[in-house]
């Protein structure tokens, strides 16, 4: 097992909470974005940053939403000038979430002065009627202005965010949007199956009838993704997650895959800074408070705003890493993952593997295992039995803690924490 207890943090995600409207699909935390809070929320993510800088050098920095393009250039001067005096600038990847309405090019070209280098815009769709039922405050002819802008100010590595299998969504309303996303040329591409989380809009109608969940019609618009990313000169890395490859020979990874999420998929540690952000540190997870005002609250007083600690066993641990890594499509290469965990597949999880390929879900080969084109469509279900709640506690295998129902939900729905981009 790779010992890593010397070594600094290598990723960084910041969650920035304030939207200026909620989509009628979010679960995420999120609140309108007030002037006053939003001045009292940049001062404490300053000083949340400072107390973690010492143990961070990123070669991968994430910032999420909410919608951090909503800052202003003041806002975001102050974050960014205090990355540089506390030494965090200069990431290999940056990205920064974007939401088309909210785009301008005096704010895309000072992110990228800073180091910014690599964007991803919560497009969703591109049908007006699906954007409307969304609860989306952009319109289409938003989306090509923001995209146009983005590589004015000089972005070469943008990922476009669409969602599929949306209430009142066709086939041949997906099939436009696909087809006017891609001839964008972006070089990435996340595509999500629209989730119903309790507590929002899109749940309620769905409770009260106002529609019905075709789970065919979405595998066939999956189906449909897959070819037509293909077709357009996307390589698919993940369930959700196509990037574009242009360095020389055919890789397992393409060179435009993000990177800060597979640092996620791989059991990498990371910080997570902001209000309900969630970090993972050596084997710890921790959450912060799911309130800005408390979040604030507590780094003015000096004190950490971490709402909830979890150390999780070693074996434990292992677990969890092998079924977020299953999420790729290149799986788990058996010495990479005992490099990684210090545990053996074959040792650990053969009856668990041997299940998945008996499903059809799995395939077992010489140097690797991972899931089928059939087991990456039901990963979460795949995952599930890769989890181990205790230590030797055969019986808690297919038994998820809490923090890992919601580590896996993370993970699933965006790595950033936001539903809105990769």
């Amino acid at each position: 097992m790779t010992d890593c207890s010397a070594q600094p943090v290598r990723s960084l995600y910041v969650h920035v909470p304030f939207c200026a409207h909620k989509c009628a699909y979010c679960a995420f935390y999120s609140e309108a974005a007030g002037g006053k809070t939003v001045n009292r929320y940049v001062a404490s993510l300053v000083r949340e940053m400072e107390r973690v800088a010492g143990d961070l050098k990123p070669s991968t920095v994430f910032f999420g939403g909410g919608t951090p393009s909503l800052l202003n250039l003041r806002q975001w001067e102050q974050i960014l000038r205090a990355m540089g005096r506390l030494n965090l600038l200069g990431a290999a990847e940056w990205t920064v979430e974007c939401n088309p309405a909210t785009v301008s090019l005096d704010k895309a070209r000072l992110l990228r002065a800073f180091g910014v280098n690599r964007i991803s815009i919560g497009v969703q769709s591109l049908d007006e009627n699906t954007l409307s039922r969304l609860g989306r405050i952009h319109s289409r002819a938003m989306v090509f202005k923001s995209f146009d802008i983005l590589r004015k100010a000089g972005f070469d590595n943008i990922n476009i965010d669409l969602m599929f299998a949306v209430p009142g969504q066709t086939p041949a309303t997906w099939r436009r949007t696909l087809t006017e996303a891609l001839a964008l040329g972006s070089e990435h591409l996340s595509c999500y199956e629209v989730i119903y989380e309790e507590d929002t809009p899109l749940f309620a109608q769905l409770q009260a009838g106002e529609f019905d969940v075709d789970e065919d019609l979405a595998c066939a618009m999956y189906d449909e993704l897959l070819e037509f990313a293909a077709d357009h000169g996307f390589q698919q890395y993940e369930i959700a997650n196509f990037a574009r490859h242009f360095a020389g020979a055919p890789a397992e990874v393409p060179d435009h895959a993000c990177r800060h999420n597979i640092n996620y998929w791989r059991g990498g540690s990371f910080y997570g800074l902001g209000p309900s952000a969630t970090g993972y540190v050596r084997g710890g997870r921790t959450k912060n408070w799911s309130n800005t005002i408390l979040y604030c609250d507590q780094i003015e007083k000096d004190q950490q705003a971490i709402e909830s600690r979890e150390e999780l066993a070693p074996l434990a641990r292992a677990g969890e890493t092998a079924a977020f890594g299953l999420r790729m499509n290149v799986g788990w290469p058996f010495n990479q993952f005992q490099q990684t965990t210090g545990f053996d597949l074959h040792d650990e999880w053969a009856d668990e593997m041997s299940q998945l390929v008996d499903l059809g879900w799995g395939c077992i080969e010489l140097d690797r295992f991972r899931l089928s084109k059939q087991g990456l469509r039901f990963a979460d279900a795949a995952a599930q039995v890769f989890f181990v709640a205790t230590e030797g506690n055969r019986s808690a295998r297919f038994q998820l803690t809490e923090g890992q129902r919601n580590y896996l939900s993370f993970n699933s729905i965006s790595p950033a924490q936001s539903g809105a981009g990769a």
